[in-house]
């Protein structure tokens, strides 16, 4: 993980006519996490799917050296099977050999992925995550549905990538539980703000 890199430059994103932010620009080297902040809205997700590559800018570029993993609303497990068999599944897809992460899902593995409440999907999409190893994780709104336990959990768990010099950047209007986080709040890039 040693070698990745994240960087931004000059980034703007469009929805529709509506430009959401512009101008933005940062660097995200080994052991780097970002708290990109703002209302609902305002453009974070967007702004992971354009790192991510998912999505074209309205201007800047992106560059980025190492594989990424998204974690969004989509957990990208099959509805009817099992927990533990849709997890098996890309486990074989990625060829990850890594197990589960204490995560609290090892009660859950006979359950259909249908009926995991959100907090379990996205708990199950961490765990995938976690095993797919890639260096520079995207996370959108990673603490929706989620109780105590599991937001000190998720923030343990980046904090363990970082420390393994892996990258991070997470969008939430929720504060998160980790020291040590640089931050973008969006609505700075927004037309007409003070940049």
């Amino acid at each position: 993980m040693q070698g990745a890199v994240l960087s931004a430059n000059g980034l703007a994103c469009r929805r529709g006519e509506r430009l959401l932010f512009r101008g933005l620009s940062f660097t995200l080297e080994p052991g780097d996490v970002l708290h990109v902040t703002g209302a609902n809205g305002c453009g974070k997700s967007s702004l992971l799917r354009i790192l991510g590559g998912l999505m074209q800018p309205f201007a800047g570029t992106v560059s980025r050296e190492g594989a990424i993993g998204l974690v969004d609303e989509r957990p990208a497990l099959d509805e009817e099977m099992p927990l533990g068999k849709a997890l098996k599944f890309w486990r074989e897809i990625d060829a990850t050999p890594k197990t589960l992460q204490p995560t609290g899902l090892d009660d859950l593995l006979d359950v259909p992925v249908r009926y995991l409440s959100t907090g379990q999907r996205k708990r199950a999409a961490l765990a995938r995550l976690d095993a797919q190893a890639p260096p520079i994780w995207l996370l959108d709104e990673p603490l929706n549905g989620l109780d105590a336990q599991a937001v000190r959990n998720l923030g343990a768990l980046v904090d363990a990538h970082r420390r393994a010099k892996g990258i991070c950047v997470l969008a939430s209007h929720i504060a998160f539980p980790l020291d040590g986080m640089k931050g973008i709040a969006l609505e700075d890039y927004a037309p007409g703000a003070n940049t």
